[in-house]
């Protein structure tokens, strides 16, 4: 790696940006349910998740509060860890693309599915990386 991509790399304020690109579907998301809850709930019970408004308060809980563990970088791995719980959930209980028989409809749930297998991978990584050491000026 160039010494110039390396010192980018090692400021603070990239890895600061890195969180919160990571986390922006889930803090994008929560604040959307959270501004309209009613829609929230509508989503839940679309899904087949009751009591709705339930769900919809857990999903904005852990959506936020995971969320900001990371941005912070404090107690990543727990925000990234609910996240990644949160995440593979969601295959399986709304892209379940193997038990979806019309099309288009399996092949975009299969691409969901698989995005979020690479959310999940991303949000092992931030976990990784936020138990290493930081720089002095972080």
């Amino acid at each position: 790696m160039s010494a110039i991509i390396q010192h980018f790399l090692q400021r603070p304020i990239v890895a600061l940006a890195a969180r919160i690109t990571l986390t922006f579907p889930f803090w994008g998301s929560g604040l959307a349910k959270l501004s309209d809850f009613d829609a929230a709930m509508k989503e839940m019970s679309h899904f087949g998740l009751e009591p709705a408004a339930w769900f919809a308060v857990a999903t904005i809980i852990v959506q936020l509060t995971g969320s900001l563990l990371i941005v912070i970088n404090r107690l990543a791995w727990l925000g990234a860890g609910a996240l990644g719980v949160f995440t593979g959930l969601t295959i399986l209980l709304v892209h379940h693309f193997w038990s979806i028989p019309e099309e288009p409809f399996r092949t975009i749930a299969f691409h969901t599915a698989t995005e979020h297998v690479g959310m999940i991978g991303g949000l092992v990584l931030a976990s990784i990386l936020s138990g290493r050491p930081r720089p002095e000026t972080e």
